[in-house]
């Protein structure tokens, strides 16, 4: 028996070929819908920039919409990427949002810029400066946000509001702080997994109660192709695959259709980069993927996961979210 644990969704609002950002904010909406429905407990959106399959780069506007156009499920960032931004920007954004939608807004943070060093340029980030003022500008966003802020100048909208800030990370850093600061952490397994034990155990071992957490709390990015055959959700993995095999390239694209056998059209070097980066991953039928989540939840101790499911097909993609709420309805159902 799977032991009850909440399921999310991680959406990078995929830009497929043949589609452009207009569609990608259609489905993102339609799939935050379902997902609220099927009784996922977050809906997170994460910051890219200059990333042609990726439409979330203004990630907070795209917040505003999911969570307008829904009424229970959480909606935040998974994540903003803190050294591309003002942390007083960000508390004054995320104090709009939970302004306007009270008590279901989630920040992540994040330590990369989340796309590359020209890009980085662009976004007026001072590339000089001390890589690891991430810590400081936490701090300093957390205070915006604190009731008695110790800054002179005070966010508006934004102080004294209650926005759960979450530590995202990929590596040993991330886990460091979010204990040190008594902060839920969520670990990027679901494209950086080498780590990912590791990080965790640091994370329980070092966590530090505060008044924002009592316990260490870890969520775990997940890939889940589910399909109602074994042999359909290999196809539909096929997408997210060739996507990662163009990125780490250096040809980044939009989000390409399956490809029947791609997995015997690559060489042993593209096999082994997929074999380890994905290997946080369930691709099959029902029972497949249930099997996958039980021995990955029972290896982990994950107190949530987070599902990402990068499928070309927006029916299908919603049909795997389908599948694995089911899962987890199960969980629930029994004694």
């Amino acid at each position: 028996m799977l032991h009850m644990i909440p399921f999310s969704v991680l959406d990078l609002s995929p830009i497929v070929q043949g589609g452009d950002a207009a569609q990608s904010f259609r489905n993102t909406l339609d799939l935050a819908q379902h997902a609220e429905r099927w009784g996922y407990q977050r809906y997170w959106l994460a910051e890219h920039h200059g990333m042609p399959g990726i439409a979330s780069a203004a990630t907070s506007i795209l917040i505003a919409h999911v969570a307008g156009g829904t009424s229970t499920i959480r909606v935040g960032a998974g994540g903003i990427m803190l050294p591309n931004h003002s942390p007083l920007v960000i508390a004054e954004q995320f104090g709009t949002l939970e302004s306007l939608y009270p008590g279901r807004i989630d920040l992540g943070l994040g330590r990369a810029p989340g796309s590359d060093q020209t890009t980085a340029r662009a976004l007026r980030r001072n590339l000089a400066s001390d890589a690891d003022e991430f810590p400081r500008d936490v701090v300093e966003l957390m205070d915006y946000f604190s009731k008695e802020s110790i800054n002179p100048v005070h966010a508006v909208p934004g102080q004294g509001l209650n926005v759960p800030i979450w530590i995202l990370g990929s590596s040993l850093f991330g886990a460091q702080l979010a204990a040190v600061l008594g902060l839920p952490y969520a670990f990027a397994s679901h494209f950086a997994p080498q780590q990912m034990m590791q990080a965790i155990d640091l994370y329980r071992t070092s966590f530090s109660p505060s008044a924002h957490l009592a316990k260490p709390y870890v969520m775990l990015g997940f890939n889940v192709f589910a399909a109602d055959s074994d042999e359909e959700a290999t196809f539909r993995a096929t997408s997210m695959q060739q996507a990662f095999v163009n990125l780490r390239s250096g040809r980044p694209a939009r989000l390409p259709p399956p490809l029947a056998g791609y997995a015997n059209r690559v060489g042993p070097a593209e096999r082994a980069l997929l074999e380890s980066v994905l290997s946080c991953s369930a691709i099959g039928a029902p029972s497949t993927v249930r099997a996958s989540l039980k021995a990955f939840i029972e290896r982990t101790g994950a107190n949530e996961l987070m599902i990402t499911s990068q499928i070309y097909e927006h029916s299908a993609r919603l049909r795997s979210y389908e599948i694995t709420s089911g899962i987890f309805a199960e969980k629930k159902e029994r004694p």
